[in-house]
């Protein structure tokens, strides 16, 4: 908590003023967070000061939020080019990210419990610079970084605005960006070393090394394939709902009829399918094989049944059969191929079709879906 209060102060995040008897003040409060490794064990236990941005009142505390994430279709099409030319890819992360941004509404915050100034108590935080919590806050940073982006010669893709490329003689650059979360990759090595320096003057950034864990995905590289998976997040997911002891299986689900909305009893309490299927979803990124049984079961989001749960603990225990199960990338040719498939009116409740497609790049997976 002092190392984060230090780091604020440092930045010159706020000054204390008199609370404005007519400025609505924004509570702040301590976010606390333990950060583990691949393996499990921890790297570090991180306290974080944020603003309690829904208690914000929009046109007034705030305007535009909107700040871009990157697709993943993107990273793994750039995953393919890195394995492809077999160039380096960095990991970054940006510490304290969002109080670099720099934003023009007025907005006042009440001083972090624990550290209150003793002389001024009463005084409340005008914020100069933004911070966790805030609505404009990813915006703010975002357009910070854009900015010292382009002044080091990127250029924002019209595709994916979270991607940045540089294009310069025989020097080409790959940066994309994922929050605080940066990869960034080059065919010259110096030129990244180069980059991540002149970074450093704007941010405080740390320079992590070769991509090895990055949004809960483990990335495994050796000279002639990278490996994505997310073992420990499907492990941290099991012991979350108290399913690790849970029997293995050999498919995500059965043939037969499809489910449908009528089937079984209502769960008295919904919310941890809910968060077990939220949770499928994001490993959907390295496991294309499930997409189909996580789509089934996103349409029964508002009223799941105990037919509902059966299917969800299905795919948990596939899961757990194919724990190190990923995308496989390796170096190979550009050619484009796709597939698609559909079924007909196959809901049996609304009668609509389910479809899904693949694209592939070389034999790399780069974008899927299974929708309905």
């Amino acid at each position: 908590m002092e190392c984060e209060f230090q780091a604020l102060l440092k930045n010159d995040t706020w000054t204390l003023c008199p609370r404005p008897p007519d400025k609505n003040v924004v509570p702040s409060k301590w976010v606390f967070k333990c950060k583990r490794r691949p393996d499990g064990s921890i790297e570090r236990l991180k306290a974080r000061l944020v603003a309690v941005g829904y208690l914000q009142h929009s046109g007034i505390d705030f305007f535009d939020t909107f700040s871009p994430v990157i697709k993943p279709s993107t990273v793994c099409m750039v995953l393919a080019l890195v394995v492809s030319f077999n160039w380096d890819i960095r990991q970054l992360d940006v510490s304290n990210a969002f109080l670099h941004g720099i934003f023009d509404e007025k907005v006042c915050m009440a001083q972090p419990k624990g550290f209150e100034d003793p002389t001024n108590p009463q005084f409340v935080c005008k914020l100069h610079k933004s911070i966790y919590g805030l609505k404009q806050a990813p915006r703010a940073w975002f357009n910070h970084l854009s900015t010292a982006l382009l002044s080091h010669g990127f250029v924002s893709s019209q595709v994916d605005p979270s991607l940045s490329t540089y294009h310069c003689d025989s020097t080409h650059a790959f940066l994309l960006v994922y929050v605080d979360g940066i990869l960034v990759t080059s065919n010259v090595r110096s030129f990244i070393d180069e980059l991540i320096s002149n970074l450093q003057l704007d941010f405080a950034m740390k320079d992590l090394g070769q991509l090895s864990y990055f949004l809960g995905i483990e990335a495994t590289r050796d000279s002639f394939s990278l490996h994505l998976r997310q073992t420990k997040y499907i492990i941290d997911l099991l012991d979350r709902v108290n399913l690790i002891g849970i029997c293995p299986y050999r498919a995500t689900c059965v043939s037969g009829p499809k489910v449908s909305k009528f089937n079984g009893d209502p769960l008295l309490d919904p919310s941890e399918y809910c968060h077990i299927v939220g949770a499928l979803q994001y490993i959907t990124l390295t496991r294309p094989d499930i997409g189909y049984s996580v789509n089934q079961l996103c349409q029964h989001m508002q009223a799941p049944t105990t037919a509902h749960w059966t299917i969800a603990k299905r795919v948990l225990r596939y899961l757990k059969n194919t724990l190190d199960f990923g995308l496989l990338y390796k170096p190979s040719s550009f050619a484009i191929n796709a597939y698609c498939d559909s079924d007909w009116v196959g809901d049996p409740d609304d009668r609509r079709s389910r479809c899904g497609y693949n694209v592939f790049v070389g034999p790399s997976l780069i974008s899927w879906s299974a929708k309905k």
